[in-house]
């Protein structure tokens, strides 16, 4: 059977402003460029995708401009749809501030994406060798997390879960959090997730913590241009990044999962798919816009 990455996150519109820097509180700042253009869950999928993953969005979407230009985008990616699209509102957005050293600041505008039901879900059942992917920010919409959480116990033992808790890692539910732990495959987050979880700013030591409350999963934890760390197998182990002069940082986390969910979708060993993950990201970072994953044979080119 040939894998399926089932993405059970939320696709949005992201509105993507470059600027000089923040405005301060109750001022103003004139972006240098403006972009629309699909994002959140996209992200992921469209790098998964474009490494040759089999990918299906099993979230919500709306009826208008926003729902229509996701739809878009996923169809040109390759992306299956399994849901009709809402006829009760558009597809929400975030707007994205990129600054001059391309960190990026978000607000998000929820829509449609926040209304998956457990009726929506009802017949989803992920093949053995199959990868679902949760993320935060379904978790924090009621409708949402009774869907997410309604699926888990119906997942087969061989489903690969993959569970990424977002920049609002601190605002996710404690008992839906402990549900996910308890049954993640791969918790995948960056270092200020990690310390949002765990209270610790060393990102090894919140490797570890995190490792300690997963009842069957391994972790991994970005940690930016010096690539990421690993607890697999009862050691951490440190997988360095590449060199590049980064041009824009959005997108960077989500590349990386989702080219870490193809390497491992393809059998690799996950200090081999973290290797090929930190790659992609570092290509991703090179170019301006959310979802520039390379595809699978620019990746092969950079690590050859």
């Amino acid at each position: 059977m040939i894998p399926v990455l089932w993405h059970l996150g939320n696709v949005v519109v992201d509105l993507v402003l470059d600027v000089p820097a923040l405005p301060e509180r109750g001022g103003d700042v004139l972006a240098t460029r403006t972009e629309h253009t699909p994002g959140g869950g996209f992200n992921v999928m469209a790098a998964a995708a474009r490494q040759g993953l089999a990918v299906t969005y099993a979230g919500a979407h709306g009826t208008g401009p926003f729902g229509d230009r996701a739809r878009a985008a996923l169809h040109t990616e390759g992306i299956g749809i399994l849901l009709a699209p809402r006829t009760s509102g558009d597809t929400g957005f975030v707007v994205c501030l990129v600054d001059a050293d391309g960190e990026r600041t978000f607000v998000t505008s929820p829509g449609a994406e926040a209304s998956l039901t457990p009726a929506d879900l009802a017949e989803l059942r992920p093949g053995a060798g199959d990868l679902v992917y949760i993320t935060g920010y379904g978790l924090l919409h009621d409708s949402n997390r009774a869907a997410l959480l309604g699926l888990l116990p119906r997942l087969d033992p061989a489903v690969t879960l993959v569970t990424d808790p977002g920049p609002l890692a601190g605002d996710i539910p404690t008992e839906a959090l402990e549900t996910l732990l308890t049954r993640s495959d791969w918790w995948s987050c960056n270092a200020r997730e990690a310390a949002l979880l765990t209270g610790l700013d060393d990102p090894a030591e919140a490797a570890r913590a995190l490792q300690s409350r997963l009842g069957r999963g391994a972790v991994l934890v970005r940690t930016g241009p010096d690539g990421c760390l690993l607890h697999h197998g009862g050691r951490l182990v440190a997988v360095p990044g590449f060199a590049v002069d980064a041009v824009d940082l959005n997108g960077a986390g989500d590349a990386h999962t989702g080219v870490f969910m193809a390497a491992l979708a393809r059998g690799a060993d996950p200090v081999a798919a973290a290797h090929r993950a930190n790659a992609g990201a570092a290509l991703a970072v090179t170019a301006s816009g959310p979802a520039t994953a390379p595809d699978a044979a620019q990746l092969d080119a950079f690590l050859n």
